[in-house]
């Protein structure tokens, strides 16, 4: 098996839901941050094998194989081949754990992986919608075996089943945007934003001709804990989680530059990482949300690490619970857990995550100073994705 080094990883600013970033097609938004990519690297375009890309609400402009229509989209090698996939929230991060395996396993030698989600073009649900007539996604026989509940229902069954309090989520939403806000004041997140050159749009909602350049996430607010407090449950009359305290409708773009280590000396390019394991897990549907639990044991299980030799933690905010309850389950340390804050303040373009906490854990890595870096998503349906990395 060949040993497989991250070289780069971009990403766009994440605007909010009809923000920023609303006016840009979704496959303009990936095109940009593949070209930077590239660019950035100063790879040759025609030596990617492959790339893998995620997307989750695959309708409309996002159908089609979005990402190889981004590939040509940028004016890149028509030469290369590329895949979209659905792996709900966790797509990109299983896109890169599918573009490592390919690589490992000598079937290419440079792949990306990357992901996109324009939440505010295609909203959420918008590819199993009743309204385009074809049926629902979920046959009538699943209910013999499953309880189809909501991703707000699991996160809140989550609460209850490892006892976080609504004040634990309301605190844990306000430490998200105070840490997102410390990293935009001293610029940690400077070297991995690729600036989008967003459509103005008049009040008809069509485009001027003229553009803006956007290059700040979009989802900080200024808050304190006595406003969250305020805030009314978004699943249950008396549930824990808020808007405060979930993550948000968001747009996006994130790609990451995979190869061989032989590969990468031969071509004379310098690794920043390599990725020792990655793995996707089943979990209770019901509960649907524990998978970043599963995914942390199946990683430390098959690697023979333990929570103390990680440096970072990168864990998707879907919802505080989430978080709260993984910490809570395997030991980790919140103080080393989603530093410059997650989902809740960021935002969470849903195809766009899992590269876009890649990306973030690379770069917190050098920053910091530190060697080893777990990332892990719960998804749609009862499935966890996980990555370890480590800075070389």
């Amino acid at each position: 098996m060949s040993e497989v080094v991250i070289i780069d990883a971009v990403r766009t600013p994440i605007g909010r839901r009809n923000g920023g970033l609303g006016s840009v097609h979704p496959a303009d938004l990936l095109a940009g941050v593949l070209a930077e990519l590239v660019s950035r690297s100063g790879i040759d375009p025609a030596e990617v094998d492959q790339l893998v890309g995620g997307c989750v609400s695959q309708v409309g402009q996002q159908s089609f194989n979005l990402t190889r229509t981004a590939w040509l989209t940028a004016g890149l090698p028509l030469t290369v081949a590329a895949t979209t996939i659905d792996t709900q929230c966790g797509s990109s991060q299983q896109a890169t754990s599918f573009a490592t395996a390919l690589v490992a396993s000598g079937v290419v030698d440079v792949a990306i992986a990357c992901g996109v989600e324009s939440m505010s073009r295609v909203p959420i649900g918008s590819n199993s919608s009743k309204k385009l007539g074809l049926g629902v996604p979920i046959p009538k026989s699943y209910f013999e075996s499953y309880e189809f509940t909501s991703q707000f229902e699991g996160a809140e069954r989550i609460a209850d089943a490892w006892g976080v309090s609504r004040q634990d989520c309301d605190e844990f939403g306000f430490q998200s945007q105070q840490r997102a806000a410390t990293a935009w004041e001293q610029g940690r997140f400077d070297s991995q934003i690729v600036s989008v050159q967003a459509p103005d749009l008049d009040e008809d909602g069509t485009p001027t001709g003229s553009t803006t350049t956007r290059s700040t996430d979009e989802g900080l607010r200024e808050t304190t804990l006595d406003k969250l407090a305020s805030l009314k449950p978004i699943a249950r009359e008396d549930g824990v989680h808020t808007a405060g305290s979930a993550s948000q409708i968001s747009d996006g773009a994130a790609a990451v530059l995979i190869m061989s280590a032989e590969k990468a000396a031969s071509l004379g390019l310098a690794p920043r990482a390599k990725v020792l394991d990655s793995c996707m897990v089943g979990v209770d549907p019901v509960l649907m949300l524990t998978g970043p639990i599963e995914a942390t044991h199946r990683l430390l299980g098959r690697t023979k690490m333990s929570i103390s030799d990680f440096d970072l933690f990168e864990i998707n905010e879907a919802f505080a619970s989430v978080v709260l309850a993984w910490a809570k389950e395997v030991g980790a340390d919140l103080d080393r857990t989603n530093p410059n804050g997650g989902a809740i303040a960021l935002g969470h373009p849903l195809g766009a995550t899992g590269a876009f906490l890649i990306t973030k854990a690379l770069n917190e890595l050098e920053r910091s100073d530190g060697t080893n870096a777990l990332i892990s998503m719960c998804c749609g349906g009862g499935l966890g994705t996980g990555t370890i990395i480590q800075r070389v």
